[in-house]
């Protein structure tokens, strides 16, 4: 295989400092793609090294929330790969409500639900098969992501129109209410869905569940990560319970957890782990002379083992060859039936996790029992734990020598509480019931002991997310307070200035002793000025937006237009033109009206401007 590049040590330094100062843990991402999304909010705030990008951290603390909102996508809408969503709901979710009560609930789990769009296509489909009254006594809906803005962002359960695109009308009517620009997810179903940041890779799984919902998202951790990540989803199910996935995601790596339902909308089924007795087996049949005598010790070997040995378990012989592995033994060293017969010598397992030769032989010579603690080991899935290996003598009678037995039993999970203990008892002074609870509360957060955690009352849980549903709102309503205050503010600021314009052209309007009309580009009335009122008797709420030339007023609007169309036109930057016309009391009087372009200081014509000027009449009684 080739080799896998070096990792960057300051962009190791880089991810510490993230998990350290803010409790996000990204080690587990891939790294390729991790880089890449760093580099682009690098990029944005002019920085191309790893180590100044962690100094800016540390002096513009703002920025967290953007390096984390361009590293955690939350991509997602309602019913993506519709096909799947339709195969869920049409096949796989009235399976899942065959002969289940109405006293037992359906417990379901969105991971990774980003703004809340999968988690409501999930209720919809949920509400759409068992009714709506179903769906608020039955069901039980935790929705969890590591960003908190995705969550408060679902929890509002706001979305716009363009969001609601893939959801079908009937739906949307359905389920959605109008909330001024916006659509709202009905608040009787929310309250049926708790929402609540959870990190996959260090947080516990929520148990006892019918139905996981994980789409797109294991695709951003690495290969040891993911199978992590899928142990814990199969702890998590109930032994019917479901795992939908994404488009994306495969499960060829996993086959041991989960097997396919349905392969093309990603759907799988919890493989079960039977117990440790029904798991043990033999490998090979007998082999050699005398088959009856030899069939007869190996049955005695399998019952001296059964009696012996603990989880893992394998048997050799005399001759120091393997002639009995059980299940676990068989995956946990990857031994197949060709395996059996072979010296131990020959395998792995003596010297992988721990050096077995010499202590096989030191057990045949002493008959007594061996037991080496704390041997740690790597799985084929990638996941390191600890074992005690017991190598025991295998008596017959317990006199007659007939093997050795090598057990190695599992104790990742005694030794990681035992140092949960000791820290818990240096810092608890109280009774043993405090000390109890307090161990409890301590289990939910660590992955080693998720699978002694009791589920947690529902009545509990609906407080809760009522409580954070609450805070949030209460949150972003008096953001939203503050972000309309300071509108308002603005546009009282700029209504004053507006009205200060205004006024100040009004007095200069009124103040003219000149009529003045000012058109727009179709000769509709804009302005009319308080001469123009005096002269032809109409004000200007009464010819404001209407065509000029169709106004029965004593001026001889139709002489005008030739005027103001070669003003429109730009044929003309003025127009003069003395005109007969009867004012508002119907004395004949001259007017001299003069159109003037009115354009914008880049020449973009805005309309006309008339002025009118009645003409004074000479002492002789002729018009001046």
């Amino acid at each position: 295989m080739p080799q896998q590049a070096q990792p960057d040590p300051a962009f190791e330094s880089l991810l510490e400092f993230l998990k350290r100062s803010r409790g996000f843990d990204f080690t587990g991402y891939k790294r390729s793609t991790l880089m890449r999304r760093v580099e682009k909010r690098m990029q944005t705030v002019g920085l191309d090294q790893w180590d100044a990008y962690h100094d800016y951290l540390e002096v513009h603390p703002e920025e967290f929330g953007e390096l984390f909102n361009t590293i955690l996508i939350n991509v997602t809408s309602f019913f993506r790969d519709r096909d799947a969503w339709d195969t869920l709901a049409r096949v796989h979710v009235p399976r899942l409500m065959e002969g289940r009560g109405p006293e037992r609930p359906l417990r379901v789990w969105t991971a990774g639900c980003a703004s809340g769009a999968e988690t409501y296509t999930l209720v919809m489909v949920l509400a759409e098969a068992l009714g709506v009254d179903g769906f608020r006594d039955r069901v039980k809906v935790y929705a969890t992501d590591v960003d908190e803005e995705a969550l408060a962002q679902a929890r509002y359960a706001t979305y716009a129109e363009k969001e609601l695109e893939e959801v079908p009308r009937e739906l949307r009517d359905r389920y959605f209410e109008r909330n001024g620009h916006g659509w709202v997810f009905r608040n009787d179903l929310r309250r049926h869905v708790i929402f609540g940041r959870h990190d996959l890779v260090q947080d516990a799984p929520i148990s006892h569940l019918d139905l996981l919902v994980c789409r797109n998202t294991l695709m951003y951790f690495n290969a040891e990560v993911q199978a992590r990540i899928m142990a814990r989803f199969h702890f998590a199910l109930n032994p019917e319970g479901l795992l939908f996935l994404g488009k994306a995601e495969m499960m060829r790596s996993h086959a041991a957890l989960f097997t396919p339902v349905d392969l093309k909308a990603r759907i799988y089924g919890k493989v079960a782990r039977p117990g440790l007795r029904e798991r043990l087996m033999m490998l090979a049949p007998p082999r050699g002379d005398g088959a009856a005598p030899r069939a007869g010790l190996q049955v005695r070997l399998r019952d001296a083992a059964l009696n012996a040995g603990h989880a893992a378990q394998v048997v050799v012989d005399l001759q120091g060859a393997l002639v009995l592995a059980n299940e676990p033994a068989r995956h946990l060293f990857a031994l197949g039936s060709a395996d059996v017969g072979r010296p131990v010598q020959d395998l792995k397992l003596s010297y992988r996790p721990v050096e077995l030769r010499s202590r096989i032989e030191q057990v045949t010579a002493e008959r007594r029992p061996l037991v080496l603690p704390n041997v740690e080991f790597s799985t084929p899935e990638g996941e390191q734990r600890t074992f005690d290996v017991h190598v025991a003598p295998l008596l017959e009678d317990g006199q007659a020598l007939l093997g050795v037995s090598v057990a190695f039993v599992d104790v990742t999970r005694s030794q990681r509480l035992q140092s949960e203990l000791e820290q818990a008892n240096q810092d608890l002074e109280t009774a043993y019931e405090e000390l109890q609870s307090t161990n409890e509360e301590l289990e939910t957060t660590n992955e080693e002991l998720q699978s002694t955690v009791e589920e947690l009352e529902t009545t509990n849980e609906e407080l809760q997310s009522t409580n954070e549903e609450l805070e949030t709102m209460n949150e972003e309503l008096q953001s939203t307070n503050e972000e309309l205050e300071s509108i308002n503010d603005e546009l009282r600021r700029r209504t004053d200035e507006l009205n200060d314009v205004n006024a100040y052209m009004s007095s200069i309007l009124t103040s003219l002793r000149l009529g003045v009309v000012v058109l727009d580009h179709d000769v509709r009335i804009r302005v009319w000025n308080r001469k123009a009122e005096d002269l032809w008797g109409l004000r200007e709420n009464e010819v404001h937006g209407q065509g000029l030339l169709n106004l029965d007023i004593g001026l001889p609007v139709e002489r005008l237009k030739g005027p103001i169309r070669a003003c429109l036109e730009g044929r003309s930057e003025q127009e003069e033109q003395v005109v007969d016309a009867l004012n508002r009391r119907g004395r004949a009087i001259q007017v001299e009206v003069s159109a003037s372009r009115l354009a914008t200081p880049g020449d973009l014509l805005q309309g006309v401007i008339l002025v009118m000027a009645e003409k004074k009449a000479d002492n002789s009684g002729q018009a001046a």
